[in-house]
């Protein structure tokens, strides 16, 4: 009797799961499983994604041999200066001269080029690095330095490159522009169209007296030309200092005026033309050139850009240009 019993009861149970209520239970548990084995999958994906995207964030920080210049033997050691020279741009003081440095000390390296590309920028980023070559080839005076200027040696670029040994360019290289600027914009006069009352508030007579939206005075004029001229005087002396008798005696050559290299060869802004391979090969006599460029850390840089784009906006907008 156990047996028949037992046998019915089977036959009711596959009789219930027949039916299609349990046939439509049956495809709802499996379709069910397999999103949840497909969630877990892709959620294994995703996590091993991000994980693989923080080790090359961490791999990218951290600093790394082989952005360091191979030494294997007698070399020409090659910095360049590309860009603006400002604080907060590739072309800041800091990476310059830490490239510059690394040249100087390395053993193998006979002689240092310094590969300028600039309109200029900051008087005092290009007075750090013009101070540092002077150091630098105090330090190690058989080591020679030869500024090589392409497309533009101007300004900032110039007063860099008035610290070198010898300066090269090409013939269609733009060299020179010594002088100082400082532009703005004055809107007094649309301000008091539009009928906005501007209201700033100073401790200090002369405060705000590059305040663009108020009108200029004759004295804060004269002052601000005063301070530019400092600058300029600065700048000649440099340029003097480096240049020694190989400038022409001509007034105009700090005038601000910009020259082909043709043209400062003939004034004694440069000491020849060619390129960094010309000046490797036939003034230094090394094929072999290795470049000490530091290259800077592009997170770094992001997250330095975006602290510092407003102020140094609102500073370079009023601070004098070597350019």
């Amino acid at each position: 009797m156990f047996g028949k019993g037992s046998s019915n009861e089977d036959t009711n149970v596959d009789a219930q799961l027949n039916k299609p209520e349990w046939k439509i239970l049956e495809k709802v548990a499996t379709a069910s499983m397999i999103e949840q084995r497909k969630s877990r999958r892709w959620g294994i994906f995703f996590k091993f994604l991000t994980f693989a995207y923080l080790l090359m964030i961490i791999g990218a920080l951290m600093p790394s041999d082989a952005s360091l210049p191979s030494v294997g033997g007698e070399h020409v050691a090659l910095v360049s200066l590309d860009g603006v020279i400002a604080a907060d741009l590739p072309a800041n003081a800091n990476t310059v001269v830490s490239g510059l440095r690394s040249a100087f000390e390395a053993e193998a390296s006979k002689a240092v080029i310094l590969t300028i590309n600039s309109p200029g920028g900051s008087p005092v980023q290009s007075g750090y690095i013009n101070d540092e070559i002077n150091r630098l080839r105090a330090l190690y005076p058989d080591k020679k330095l030869h500024a090589v200027i392409a497309d533009l040696g101007a300004s900032g670029g110039y007063y860099v490159a008035a610290a070198a040994d010898q300066i090269y360019a090409d013939k269609a290289s733009l060299v020179g522009s010594i002088g100082v600027i400082s532009a703005g914009f004055g809107f007094d006069g649309l301000m008091e169209k539009i009928g906005v009352d501007r209201r700033v508030y100073t401790s200090g007579e002369s405060k705000a007296f590059l305040d663009s939206f108020q009108s200029q005075k004759d004295t804060d004029v004269e002052f601000w030309q005063s301070v530019l001229a400092v600058t300029h005087a600065q700048f000649i002396e440099v340029v003097k200092s480096g240049r020694g008798g190989r400038l022409m005696d001509d007034p105009e050559i700090f005038s601000g005026l910009i020259w082909t290299g043709e043209q400062a060869l003939e004034k004694g802004l440069i000491d020849g033309l060619g390129s960094a391979g010309y000046v490797a090969r036939e003034v230094i006599g090394i094929d072999n050139i290795i470049d000490y460029t530091v290259q800077p850390n592009p997170f770094e840089q992001f997250a330095r850009r975006i602290g510092t784009s407003f102020s140094a906006g609102m500073i370079n907008a009023a601070s004098p240009q070597l350019r």
